[in-house]
């Protein structure tokens, strides 16, 4: 059907008619346009009016979840709604991620996870999600460095020694992370890209076991969180060699960084962010991270970050977003050159 035109001649009734119709239907949709087009600024400004969702994509208890729950009490305080954790744990955090992509991108359902969401899309063929797509970042949370732990009767005391010896035996040294595609496993294939030497991975189902497996000298070194293997290098059961991240942790000040000894463009950070579905409105983004800004500079919360051997940090989305396009980018480059690639 086509609009009639406007004429300066005469019209019949029923011209005038269809003229009224097609001008009523014209207002109509354009108010209906102005509500779809108002309604997330709307909504932004109410936000939140009830509880929020802020899902783990891990089990209760893990390292990620612990800082979710660090996090739970003051956030909620500061957005004035009760924030839940749920625990969606599965598939290295795939589940719970997920169904924080195809959730109403109305700001009450967040994802709390780590550095894994940069890691997985290299890795894992198929994802049921798009992680540059799908999601827009809030905020970095928290920083934890992964550190490298030796059994404490291996002969290398630094990392030019392990190198040394890395270089004379290839492949015959091994290293145990905590899976596929961790953090860990990440730090340990990079390390071996940058100074052209080849160890041997061993993943294991978690830090606890790889430790184990370290204390018993099953294997000479570990890749791990510092929360997993603090209280074992603080005994002298096991010998830190360095640490991944750009600087030191204040947990071992005396330990030094990768760099440090002499790899440079190294950098494996183990951080703890939070995000939501793409579409979310930006005001709601912004409140978010300006409320976990808030949170993690408090003392009381900034001394609870630390005890598990991170850092608070409570970036900027925009700051998040960069780290994210980076790391994505970098991750893939590293899976394709170590071929690292899980069905």
């Amino acid at each position: 059907m086509s609009i009639p035109a406007l004429n300066s001649g005469s019209r019949s009734g029923s011209q005038f008619q269809k003229s009224g119709r097609w001008s009523k239907l014209a207002a109509g949709m354009a108010v209906a346009t102005g509500l779809t087009m108002t309604a997330p600024v709307v909504m932004a400004d109410n936000w939140p009016d009830r509880p929020i969702r802020m899902v783990v994509p891990y089990p209760p208890g893990g390292g990620t979840d612990i800082i979710a729950r660090i996090m739970q009490e003051d956030l909620s305080k500061q957005l004035g709604q009760t924030v839940v954790i749920e625990n969606r744990g599965g598939a290295a955090g795939m589940i719970g991620t997920e169904a924080v992509a195809r959730a109403d991108p109305d700001g009450y359902t967040v994802l709390f996870t780590l550095s894994s969401h940069t890691i997985n899309p290299a890795i894992y063929k198929k994802l049921n999600f798009d992680t540059a797509k799908d999601f827009a970042p809030v905020s970095m949370v928290a920083s934890l460095p992964q550190i490298l732990v030796a059994n404490k009767q291996f002969s290398a005391n630094n990392v030019a020694e392990l190198l040394e010896q890395a270089r004379a035996k290839p492949g015959e040294i091994s290293y145990g992370s905590v899976g596929n595609g961790s953090p860990s496993h990440i730090a340990g294939e990079l390390l071996g890209l940058r100074t052209n030497t080849k160890m041997q991975h061993i993943p294991y189902r978690g830090g606890g076991p790889g430790i184990n497996d370290v204390l018993g000298n099953q294997i000479p070194l570990l890749w791990v969180s510092i929360p997993a293997a603090a209280g074992f290098v603080k005994t002298g059961q096991l010998k830190a060699l360095a640490v991944s991240t750009a600087k030191r942790s204040p947990m071992f000040p005396d330990v030094p960084t990768i760099q440090e000894s002499g790899v440079p463009d190294f950098e494996v950070d183990s951080w703890y962010a939070m995000f939501v579905p793409s579409t979310t409105p930006q005001p709601v983004i912004d409140r978010l991270a300006k409320a976990v800004s808030v949170t993690v500079q408090k003392p009381e919360i900034k001394e609870k970050l630390l005890g598990q051997g991170a850092e608070a940090v409570g970036s900027t989305s925009a700051e998040l977003n960069e780290v994210v396009t980076t790391e994505l980018t970098k991750w893939a480059s590293l899976a394709k050159e170590a071929h690292i690639q899980i069905n």
